[in-house]
Formats: C-alpha cells, structure tokens, sequence
C-alpha cells in the first residue's frame, strides 16, 4: 500500500478543492490518501480585514514562523512514500502557516528523504515564491520532485480588482456584475484532476525523474517572462519595506501601522504606475535578453534549484 500525504493550507477553499480534484486519480488501487491542514493560531479570518491583510506584510515576506496546530501522532508516525504540499502565496513568498510549518521539527520528520510535489494556487506571481519554498524544503531533507502553479489568467490590473473584491468580501463573484470571476477558473479548477494521473504512474513506479517533465506536457506550469522580472523587482523592493517596517514594533503598532499605511500607498503606486512602466521596459530589452529569458523560463519551470 503506497501512503501519500496531502499538506495545505487554503484559506478560502480553493486549493483545497484543487488538491481534491487532483487525488481523485491517485487513490485507490493501492494507494491511500491523508489529509494535514496546517492551522495556524491564532487562525487568519477570512474575508480579510483590510488593516490585518497589510500588517501581515512583514512577517509574510520575511518567513518569520508562527504558532500552529502539529499534526497528529498518527500522521506524525507513518511514513509516506509521497507528499503533496499545497501553498497560497502572500506577499511573493509561501503564506505564514505553510512557512511556519515547514521551519518545524514536525516537518522534519515527516519530509526527510521523501518526495515531493508542491501545488501553488495564486494570482498570478509565485516564480520566487516557489524559490523559498524549494529552499525551505531543501532544509528539511525533502525532494521535490513536481511543481503545479495554478493561475488567475485574466490580465494584471484585471486580476488585481477582482482578487482585492474576493479578499475583503469573502464573494467569488463578477465584481459590479461586469467583472471576471478571481481566483483560478472553474475550469481549471476541474481539470486539476489530469495531474493524478502521472503523479500515480510515477508513485506505482517508484521513479519520479520524468514527473516534471508529464506535468509541463499537461500545461501544469505557465512562466510568464515579464512576471518573472516584476517578481524580482518586486522581492527588492518588499525587501526594504520589510525590514525597515519590522522595526517598528508588533502588528497593530500605532507606530507600525503608521508605516503600514505608506507600504499600502506605495504598493498601490507599484501596481497602477511602476508596472506598466516595467512592461514597457520589457518590451524594449526583449529581444537583447531573449536568450536568457528562455534559460529562465526552462529553469523557473523546473524542479531544480539554482546553486549560490
């Protein structure tokens, strides 16, 4: 009997539904399926409140753990012959409880020398997310050895109208009634299931070498050129807000909430000015870095982690 653990956390249910659709084609004929949600305490509500969303800026970006709910002895006594770890993005990097968690003891023992595919359900930017979580799982002894990143596929400035709506209201609905649905479509919400299949053949198998490469057949991985740059402008930049917001005390600070409060204000100048600013800069160096765009699209699209 093959034993896979599904490790998440999804704070509005659509990973989890995602997660779900894709074991309905790994379990059974001699596979079983668990289930580890990660719950952090305190819980985060959602929908968010707006002060709360932004004062977790810090401690996201800067993968400082918080306290958790461990999983149980029984999870904690078996050994899996496979993980599958799924993981919103906050802040371009992996959420605070899936970070908190993977800085654990407990994730320790259960991801040494074990398999693992991770599954990124997001906006649109998780290219460095995704680096900080192969280094997180590097530092537990695990092996990553599949990548799923799921999408909202609507246009940037779209995505960012419709994902605030959802975030703060709690509603998946069209915005004023004429905007896309956020988050990752119905569709491919679905069609998630087709990765059970290679993820199975793989599991039966024992031999996990060519799983990335089925899952890039299946259009599991999507790098958008210009996403990667903003997503490393960006990593710069939430580096130095970070840093210097941390300073100011705890969360709910008045003194932090003051700088809280310019990183709101900046962040909204970054999306609706700089952005378009950097596309246009992208457009104008596109063909002078076109050969390593392409060795960074065939990098950011593997498993594989760039040495230092």
């Amino acid at each position: 009997m093959k034993e896979v653990l599904i490790i998440y956390y999804s704070q509005t249910g659509q990973l989890l539904t995602i997660l779900e659709n894709i074991a309905r084609n790994i379990q059974g004929d001699n596979v079983r399926i668990s289930y580890y949600e990660v719950v952090p305490k305190p819980a985060y509500d959602f929908p968010w409140k707006k002060e709360k969303f932004y004062d977790s800026f810090p401690e996201s970006f800067l993968q400082i753990p918080t306290d958790f709910e461990s999983p149980s002895k029984t999870i904690l006594d078996k050994k899996y012959d496979l993980v599958i770890l799924g993981y919103p993005v906050w802040y371009l990097t992996p959420s605070i409880p899936i970070n908190s968690f993977l800085k654990s003891a407990d994730a320790k023992l259960l991801l040494k020398d074990t398999p693992v595919v991770t599954v990124v359900a997001c906006r649109n930017m998780w290219i460095m997310a995704q680096e900080k979580m192969k280094k997180l799982l590097l530092d537990v002894g695990a092996k990553l050895v599949g990548h799923i990143a799921l999408v909202d596929r609507n246009i940037n400035h779209i995505s960012v109208i419709t994902i605030a709506h959802w975030m703060f209201s709690g509603r998946k609905d069209r915005y004023l009634g004429i905007f896309p649905k956020p988050g990752v479509s119905d569709k491919d919400i679905k069609e998630a299931e087709r990765f059970g299949t290679p993820i199975k053949q793989a599991l039966l198998s024992n031999n996990f070498d060519a799983l990335q490469n089925e899952i890039l057949a299946l259009n599991g991985v999507r790098v958008n050129p210009f996403l990667i740059m903003t997503d490393k402008r960006g990593n710069i930049l939430f580096s130095k807000w970070a840093n210097h917001i941390i300073k100011k005390g705890e969360p709910a600070n008045p003194k932090r909430l003051k700088w809280i409060g310019f990183f709101k204000i900046y962040l909204l100048f970054a999306i609706w000015v700089i952005a378009p600013i950097v596309f246009v800069v992208f457009l104008l160096t596109y063909l002078p870095s076109y050969k390593r765009r392409k060795r960074d699209k065939i990098y950011y699209s593997s498993v594989a982690l760039k040495e230092n």
